[in-house]
């Protein structure tokens, strides 16, 4: 595990990444063939997403 990012700035570019890597992903899928696993990964990249701003906030109080 890599240091903590306290820089609102690379804080800002960390979360941007991890939002293009998410939307790549979306793209990657086919509805058609698109199962509970691929949901599921979905729904944990958001909850991640969810954390680390939670995590951001609370370090620049």
């Amino acid at each position: 595990m890599g240091s903590p990012i306290k820089e609102k700035g690379e804080q800002v570019v960390f979360l941007k990444q991890k939002l293009t890597m998410f939307m790549d992903l979306l793209d990657a899928i086919e509805p058609e063939s698109a199962d509970l696993e691929d949901i599921d990964r979905l729904i944990s990249i958001i909850d991640d997403l969810e954390s680390k701003c939670r995590e951001f906030k609370n370090r620049d109080e």
